[in-house]
């Protein structure tokens, strides 16, 4: 595939870039060319990605946690490639379970990722995005419009990204950097299918209501964030349906409140002593950096 004319010449940073979304949306982002800077903890995975790619492309082994890690590799992509002119917050963990037997290693570790590496993230390339008037792009979830029982670190760290990414629209867009938050409902990741091996949880979310308790296909959501990217966009939603859950989510605490009662009870002794950790392969090469860490 050509470039489109939009994204030529630019340099991209995709954080989380070893798999599900980051993978792909780097090799369609190449595709339309733009240079590729890839963030991650899975070297080899990283590589390989960076060698799928169409154009210039590069790969770093971070942590989005450390703030030396992402400064150093900020000042690296520019010394490479001149400029960065997007950077896409993606990189992320999710745990499942009841919060109350939950493990508290893993419950942080999530919040540390997803809201904290997504901060860190910022601080590290928005002096270079300033200089280029660029583009930053958070990556949220449905999970930031609606609450979900079984899942409160990850939607407590998906409402944080979503609020930091609104902030930071206000605090730098008379510099001329841009701002959007991405959301994504249950996307065909490692991340979801790790979630899935856990009987109680598929079950739960199989009995969420339409649209929101089917996996939707990763290309269709990644094909709407790139457009996202060329239009700058404040707001992209990976799935068409999820615009329309802005107007109502002021009312859905209330309504999951009440209808996920009725269903955690229904699970009932089922839930008992359940603790998840990071799920997925990127759960899993996370918890093996810290180890070796």
């Amino acid at each position: 595939m050509n470039g489109s004319g939009k994204l030529d010449g630019q340099v991209v940073v995709v954080t989380g870039a070893a798999r599900g979304v980051g993978a792909l949306l780097a090799r369609k982002l190449s595709a339309r060319g733009a240079t590729l800077a890839l963030v991650g903890l899975e070297p080899d995975e990283l590589r390989a990605v960076a060698a799928s790619l169409h154009g210039p492309a590069h790969h770093w082994y971070a942590d989005v946690t450390d703030h030396e890690a992402l400064s150093r590799v900020a000042g690296e992509v520019k010394a490479r490639f001149g400029k960065v002119d997007v950077v896409v917050a993606n990189a992320g963990v999710a745990t499942g379970g009841p919060f109350v037997d939950s493990d508290p290693v893993a419950w942080r570790r999530v919040i540390e990722v997803n809201l904290v590496g997504s901060a860190v993230t910022g601080r590290a390339f928005l002096p270079v995005l300033m200089e280029s008037r660029g583009y930053f792009l958070q990556i949220a979830s449905l999970a930031a419009i609606t609450p979900a029982p079984m899942l409160s670190a990850y939607c407590a760290s998906k409402s944080g990204v979503e609020a930091f990414a609104h902030c930071l629209r206000a605090e730098v867009g008379h510099k001329g950097v841009r701002v959007g938050v991405g959301y994504l409902s249950w996307t065909d990741t490692d991340m979801v299918r790790g979630a899935d091996r856990d009987d109680v949880m598929r079950e739960l979310r199989a009995r969420l209501p339409w649209p929101s308790n089917k996996t939707y296909p990763l290309g269709p959501a990644v094909d709407r964030i790139v457009t996202g990217i060329e239009r700058r966009a404040a707001h992209v939603y990976g799935q068409w349906w999820l615009r329309g859950m802005q107007s109502v989510r002021g009312c859905l605490p209330a309504a999951i409140g009440t209808v996920g009662q009725r269903e955690v009870r229904r699970f009932g002794d089922r839930l008992d002593g359940l603790r998840v950790g990071l799920v997925g392969a990127g759960g899993e090469a996370d918890e093996k950096a810290r180890t070796q860490g």
